[in-house]
């Protein structure tokens, strides 16, 4: 059964797995978007949301905790730069995981997870007034023109 067991161990040592995350996560602040498999990217989501939320509170006490777990001087550095301003006024969800394809090798399952704020493809979609247009605005169009001019 799986009771109680909350986190995906990667099947590696919890030295091994520390390492690796603290790696991707100052990856993925840096480079705000990374590619890895699906069970790395649940972990890495799991692991970076409450860095990012404790990155809201601009304290030096804030900033050495981030960087116990970071361990990267320029990834802490560019967390809280003004460029992470709109990821710290998201009440969460800070991450976004998109599943690719599956790895020839092995078949694992790739992903890609990035930071919500950073793409621009998806936020210019959601910033963009959705309109519905069908075949009978075309006929109403025509049918108040035709009656504007037999009133006229």
């Amino acid at each position: 059964m799986n009771h109680r067991r909350k986190n995906n161990h990667l099947g590696r040592k919890s030295g091994h797995r520390k390492s690796l995350l603290s790696n991707m996560s100052s990856s993925l602040i840096k480079e705000k978007r990374i590619f890895t498999t699906l069970a790395k990217a649940k972990a890495l989501k799991q692991y970076i949301e409450p860095i990012i939320t404790k990155s809201k509170i601009k304290t030096l006490h804030s900033r050495r905790n981030i960087f116990a777990l970071l361990r990267d001087k320029v990834a802490v550095s560019e967390l809280f730069r003004e460029s992470f301003q709109k990821v710290r006024e998201r009440p969460g969800g800070y991450t976004r995981i998109i599943k690719i394809q599956s790895r020839f090798g092995d078949m694992a399952k790739l992903s890609m997870i990035e930071l919500v704020d950073f793409n621009d493809i998806y936020n210019s979609k959601r910033n963009r007034k959705s309109v519905r247009r069908s075949s009978n605005s075309k006929k109403r169009k025509k049918k108040d023109q035709i009656g504007k001019n037999n009133h006229e």
